[in-house]
């Protein structure tokens, strides 16, 4: 039986370049895409697929949230971030939303494949490359380093804080989270308290140099 792969990634030709190297694998078949973190969410709970390929960076909702959500709907669903970058916060914060394993874009086919068949078959899977990251991450927990000024957010409060930095509006943002307008503003005054921030203009920089979102949306 084939592994049914889902593809998130907001580029059209890189979903295109992917399904058609996937699909010629003899034991895989991608069932299912989607442009954006949320559209991913919905398309996991329809098509059910056996691993998705996340990229980091999507407007609306980035891939690292959007794994934590998919996995509260999904636990058996497998996850694998990739993604231009091999900063050590952007591995560790896919890695702690629960995906299994992470890859750089520019890895070659024969070890995308390698990661998809490593991972639906139970285990990590983590590009050579980038290994040496999460080993100095470690190193630094154990000497005492200080959590990421992000991590001090809550899961809703990062959702806020792209959509803001993407230029939505607080009624926007309450329809796309099916919240209301006042919880929009209290998770902003939040943190702003909490970044030591006065306006949207800071935010939207913040989220900026923490890859929350990106100039290209």
């Amino acid at each position: 039986m084939s592994i049914k792969i889902m593809l998130a990634d907001d580029h059209k030709l890189i979903r295109e370049g992917l399904r058609s190297l996937l699909d010629s694998q003899p034991d895989m078949k991608v069932i299912a895409e989607a442009g954006n973190g949320l559209d991913a969410i919905d398309a996991a709970q329809i098509h059910k697929p056996d691993i998705v390929i996340m990229d980091i960076n999507m407007p609306g909702l980035n891939g690292i949230d959007a794994t934590r959500q998919l996995l509260k709907f999904n636990p058996d669903v497998k996850v694998l971030g990739l993604s231009v970058h091999c900063d050590q916060q952007f591995v560790i914060e896919m890695l702690n939303s629960g995906a299994s394993g992470y890859l750089l874009k520019d890895c070659a086919l024969d070890e995308l494949a390698l990661a998809i068949r490593t991972i639906v078959g139970g285990s990590s899977y983590l590009s050579p490359t980038i290994t040496g990251t999460v080993l100095n991450k470690y190193r630094d927990k154990n000497s005492g380093s200080k959590i990421g000024i992000l991590q001090s957010l809550t899961s809703r409060e990062r959702e806020v804080l792209q959509m803001i930095a993407e230029g939505k509006k607080t009624k926007d943002i309450a329809e796309l989270l099916n919240i209301s307008i006042k919880t929009v503003e209290t998770h902003r005054s939040r943190m702003m308290n909490k970044l030591d921030m006065h306006s949207i203009a800071e935010l939207t920089k913040f989220a900026l140099r923490e890859g929350l979102t990106s100039l290209d949306f």
